[in-house]
């Protein structure tokens, strides 16, 4: 028997907390393919970007990457039965989330990696109501290989269809990389549609699914489900160099989302220059 849509609302983890940080649009900004996107930015309040809050509560949702609502429960359970505390298990719990979190790399390009993957997984839900399913195998020794493939695999059930979200995020720490970013995620989620199948043995299901979903992502890999449905999603991450003047919240959040339509024109005109 499928799971129901009220199912997936209770398997979706608690991103409030971190997205009262986030300003979000959602909008044409004049990109190809001309869909509704979603443009982001730390959220203002006052004159105030909040940069410290938005991190802090990044990082707050490491623990819900790492283990489900249930999974969790089960692990704190067992900790209580060994004898400590019940703040004494929630304390653990996050630590030993924190361990299995790439287990802290300074390496800058895992550590961006870690960044967009906390930031995927907190928008899919946000934004499409999809719950974790699969994950790329870590493979923690090699950088190049981890960048291929999607970075994770979302799941939702609406009208009927098994709707299937592949992500991928794409974090640039230099000065503006729009177009760069843009032409780069475009074509490396593309590139992921067509593979995805057959790069399936690399992704997994673990503790940070719920059991109610084991079944679903056996037959998904398994080529059994039917009435099946891909989107996919790429979160792009880039330094904005545009001076933005702050003269009130409103008019900063404003002035944001014009740049990003901005940026969306100039792409378009980059792109029609290249066919010429």
């Amino acid at each position: 028997m499928p799971i129901t849509e009220a199912e997936i609302e209770k398997l979706i983890s608690c991103t409030k907390m971190f997205m009262n940080h986030v300003h979000f649009v959602q909008q044409s900004f004049n990109l190809l393919p001309d869909n509704k996107h979603y443009g982001t930015c730390i959220n203002y309040v006052d004159l105030q970007e909040y940069r410290d809050e938005f991190c802090n509560e990044l990082v707050n949702t490491i623990s819900e990457w790492v283990y489900s609502q249930k999974k969790a429960a089960e692990v704190i359970d067992i900790m209580i039965g060994e004898g400590r505390s019940f703040q004494n298990a929630q304390n653990t719990l996050t630590t030993e989330a924190f361990k299995k979190f790439r287990n802290h790399s300074t390496d800058k390009l895992l550590v961006q990696g870690q960044f967009g993957e906390l930031l995927l997984f907190n928008f899919l839900q946000s934004f499409f109501k999809s719950v974790p399913l699969l994950r790329k195998m870590p493979i923690t020794t090699s950088v190049e290989m981890e960048r291929f493939g999607a970075d994770a695999i979302h799941y939702n059930y609406s009208g009927g269809k098994n709707l299937f979200y592949l992500g991928e995020a794409k974090t640039y720490s230099s000065k503006y990389k729009f177009d760069t970013a843009i032409e780069d995620a475009i074509g490396s989620i593309l590139k992921t549609y067509k593979e995805h199948r057959k790069e399936l043995g690399r992704y997994v299901y673990d503790s940070f699914i719920d059991d109610d979903l084991i079944e679903v992502a056996k037959e998904y890999k398994n080529g059994t489900l039917k009435d099946v449905e891909l989107h996919l999603v790429s979160v792009i991450t880039y330094c904005e160099n545009k001076k933005i003047e702050k003269k009130n919240e409103n008019q900063i959040k404003e002035d944001i989302i014009k740049i990003i339509e901005e940026r969306g024109k100039d792409w378009i005109c980059y792109l029609n220059n290249l066919k010429h």
